[in-house]
């Protein structure tokens, strides 16, 4: 199986000004390739060459094929959840509710882990193996879905993904994210 670049439901600018077109031309159109171009190398001749990006995450042992199949996985849900910025609608969600009681207190508590997080890697929330949503934080290419879990949202927090337009400032990053998400596609996945 070859892997390619998906394309994106918005142009490279519309998420302006919380990420800017600078920062899309190098997170998705140089970055995001890469994995991908690096993914299809590196499968070739293996047991995982015609294999889904999920059966990979979920098979390959902790090395290149995996950390590559989980990086193209990974971004290609965090930019499918993103579009052009708008005035955000609260969306009204059960299992948000359920969980956190409302919106406000569930996206202060996924920003406050989101900012948080040591490091390199990302901010998911997941439906668990008993159904219930929990936010969790992977490092580096870590995918929940190697413990069973149903990716619903995630936040990319490695420095390439903000560091043009916010340097260190991550907590900037993550509060203007909110406001590009595409809650259309976010609630589907429930």
């Amino acid at each position: 199986m070859n892997f390619s670049l998906p394309n994106l439901s918005y142009a490279l600018n519309d998420l302006e000004p919380s990420i800017s077109e600078l920062t899309m031309k190098f997170h998705y159109g140089k970055h995001h390739q890469a994995y991908v171009d690096n993914l299809n190398k590196f499968i070739i001749g293996t047991v995982f060459e015609n294999r889904s990006l999920e059966e990979i995450i979920k098979t390959a042992p902790d090395g290149p094929i995996f950390n590559n199949a989980a990086q193209v996985w990974n971004h290609t849900f965090y930019f499918e959840a993103l579009g052009k910025a708008k005035d955000q609608n609260i969306p009204t969600c059960k299992a948000i509710e359920d969980k956190w009681g409302n919106f406000d207190v569930f996206k202060e508590e996924f920003s406050k882990a989101a900012i948080g997080l040591f490091g390199s890697g990302w901010l998911w929330l997941v439906e668990d193996l008993d159904g219930k949503l929990q936010i969790v934080g992977e490092s580096n290419a870590g995918n929940p879905m190697r413990k069973g879990w149903r990716p619903i949202l995630c936040f990319d927090v490695w420095e390439h993904a903000y560091y043009l337009d916010y340097q260190n400032k991550r907590a900037d990053y993550i509060k203007n994210l909110w406001t590009i998400l595409d809650w259309n596609v976010i609630l589907k996945r429930f």
